[in-house]
């Protein structure tokens, strides 16, 4: 009897594997079990996925955009924002044409556009350098995680914009202030995603590594960096975003002849068509260099499906 009541037990459980686990009842709700052809075996189950989940990356953002483009044009059409702050759609895209034909003649727009492009490249390269250098000390020696790391920590909490001045005050007016201001920014993100990768390395491959008789450096080199690349990739992704806003600050703060600099203009003669199409024009700069970020991440990090602007739908 009591056999029977233990073979009862466990078909029961077999059939609920994850009513006693925390978390794990959620993840049993979103699948279907799926009866195997062969009789006898188990079941199968299979992951049941949302509508909206089934719905095309470009069908999901081009409802997004139609959707803030209406209710844009609605704010501004019933007069509940003044066209002064905010212009119409049409107006903005207008403008946006007006500067991309500046573009493409070759006229003052584009050598503002090749200096901030200058800026965010090379400060994007000053913080790779710095940032990946500072996260290798830190996730890599006890010294760096209790003396260094604090000190990054409150460095980063300060306010960036306050230190500007400082930046144009030591290097002057030119691009070196924007470049360290848009280095500063995006090298903390780098550092910890550095130090995040190089501890999420899997013990038992240390304890073999170290058992073969590998040196620290051949560690480091062979298995803590590679195993690391998806939250070293995480810090540059981030960097990459920052860099953009470091320049751009710079040139609003300290001076300049790049886009930076025309919006600043624009905005002092509430040119507010010109300003918004200089945002997007730079936003367009900054996702060029996110997804080249992500398109390098793709092709050395092979093995890990990226779900964060990379996926495939």
């Amino acid at each position: 009897m009591s056999d029977a009541n233990t073979t009862g037990e466990g078909s029961s459980s077999a059939k609920t594997p994850a009513s006693g686990v925390p978390g794990i009842a959620a993840t049993a709700a979103a699948v279907i079990p799926v009866p195997s052809s062969d009789h006898g075996a188990d079941t199968v189950w299979v992951e049941q996925i949302s509508f909206i989940d089934r719905v095309p990356r470009a069908v999901s953002m081009a409802f997004v955009f139609v959707v803030f483009i209406g209710l844009w044009q609605l704010s501004t059409s019933l007069g509940l924002v003044s066209p002064i702050i905010l212009p119409t759609p049409g107006e903005t895209f207008a403008d946006m044409v007006f500067v991309g034909k500046n573009l493409l003649s070759g006229g003052y727009m584009l050598p503002a556009l090749w200096i901030t492009v200058k800026e965010v490249i090379y400060g994007f390269a000053l913080a790779i350098a710095i940032g990946f250098s500072l996260g290798v000390l830190v996730g890599e020696t006890v010294f760096g995680e209790r003396a260094i790391m604090p000190y990054l920590v409150a460095i980063d909490t300060m306010p960036k914009v306050a230190f500007a001045p400082l930046f144009v005050a030591w290097l002057g007016f030119g691009i070196e202030s924007k470049v360290a201001l848009a280095a500063f920014i995006a090298t903390f993100p780098i550092v910890v995603g550095t130090a995040a990768g190089l501890h999420a390395a899997d013990e038992n491959a240390r304890m073999l590594f170290k058992t073969m008789g590998a040196s620290r450096l051949q560690t480091l080199i062979k298995m803590k960096l590679p195993s690391g690349l998806p939250q070293i990739f995480t810090g540059l992704k981030i960097g990459a975003v920052g860099v953009m806003a470091g320049a751009i600050t710079g040139e609003f703060l300290g001076g300049g002849k790049g886009f930076g600099e025309l919006i600043r203009v624009a905005a002092s003669q509430l040119q507010t068509p010109r300003v918004f199409s200089l945002i997007l024009y730079l936003s367009l700069l900054g996702l060029a260099l996110y997804a080249l970020v992500t398109a390098t991440q793709r092709r050395v990090v092979f093995w890990q499906k990226d779900t964060v602007m990379g996926s495939h739908d």
